[in-house]
This record gives C-alpha cells, structure tokens and sequence, in this order.
C-alpha cells in the first residue's frame, strides 16, 4: 500500500478544488491545475481531499499524484519561498519590476526575466528570497540563478542557496613541483 498515497490533505479556509481531469486548485494566491492519471480518483470530504486508486498498477501515481495536489493546496494558500546568497567582492544582483540585474564578475551585468507567479525581493544586494504559488516554477527560477555563477571550491564565490554547505578546496602550493630540490 501507498503510504503517502492514503494520507489525506487537509484543505485550508480559501480553497476550493474542482475535481476533474486536470483538477483544478484555486485559492488566494493563485490557481494550478494537478494531472489526474488514468486509475487515481480524487474525493472531497470535509475540508479533507482523500486520493484512492483502481489497482496495484497505479501504485507509483498515486504517491505522486497526491504529493503533486499536496504542493498545489499549500502553494496556493500559503506559497512557496527560496533563499539565495551571494558571495564574493563587488557580486550584488538589484530587482526593477520584472527584470532582475546581476553584477557576478563577468565583463557585463546579467539580465533575468522572472516570469509570472514569481516575485524577487533582494535585502543589502546580496540576499535574495524568491517567493511564488508554484513549487516547480519558483524551485527552477532559484536553480536558474544560481547557475549564473556557481559557487567555487576554492574561493567560495558565487550565488549560493542560504545554509548550503560547500566544502572549499585546498589550492596549489607555491613550492615543489618536478624540478625542485
């Protein structure tokens, strides 16, 4: 039996669920639609959304299925929220509207487009708190952006996600080498 599949998710004030396929999940912050596969049925009680499934071969969905209605009941209620760092001298990012502006070290500033549903909120030009209603959507734009400038083993430069543990490098060492006596 599916464990995470048979735990029901408790609806909180403000959603609302139209059970379809695709179901539809609405509430203050936003609307998402969740893929109902074929075999994995979907029943509203009292503001509790319970998932049951035909047969053991939709073992795999159902897990899924309820995790993915699981992430869009909380995104649209409460939201979903990621931290970046960056570190290193004169590395600063700075938001206007839509378009975020990164200054990492490259011969130019980098420009992102954030797409809808997502806001970026930049504290002391090096902190960023991205925050959105689509799990999915604000975990890729957060990867997005960390992938401008990785950090370095060595010198520990970069964008970072905030409490990501790096293991620094050792560097080379000025002496020795082939001909060194």
């Amino acid at each position: 039996m599916s464990r995470v599949g048979n735990k029901p998710i408790p609806l909180p004030k403000g959603v609302k669920i139209v059970i379809g396929n695709p179901m539809l999940v609405e509430g203050p912050k936003g609307k998402l639609e969740v893929p109902l596969p074929d075999g994995i049925h979907a029943k509203q009680g009292d503001n509790v959304l319970e998932f049951s499934r035909d047969g053991d071969k939709q073992a795999p969905l159902h897990g899924l299925t309820r995790a993915l209605a699981a992430s869009a009941v909380q995104g649209v209620s409460t939201g979903f929220t990621r931290e970046l760092d960056i570190t290193g001298v004169g590395y600063r990012g700075d938001v206007k509207g839509k378009i975020a502006t990164f200054t990492l070290g490259y011969s130019h500033p980098i420009e992102v487009l954030l797409p809808a549903g997502v806001e970026l909120k930049i504290d002391k030009q090096t902190h960023l708190v991205l925050t959105g209603y689509d799990k999915q959507m604000v975990g890729q734009v957060a990867a997005n952006i960390r992938a401008l400038r990785p950090p370095d083993p060595y010198k520990n430069k970069g964008i970072r996600y905030t409490g990501e543990i790096l293991r620094k490098k050792v560097g080379k060492t000025g002496a020795g080498g082939a001909g060194a006596k």
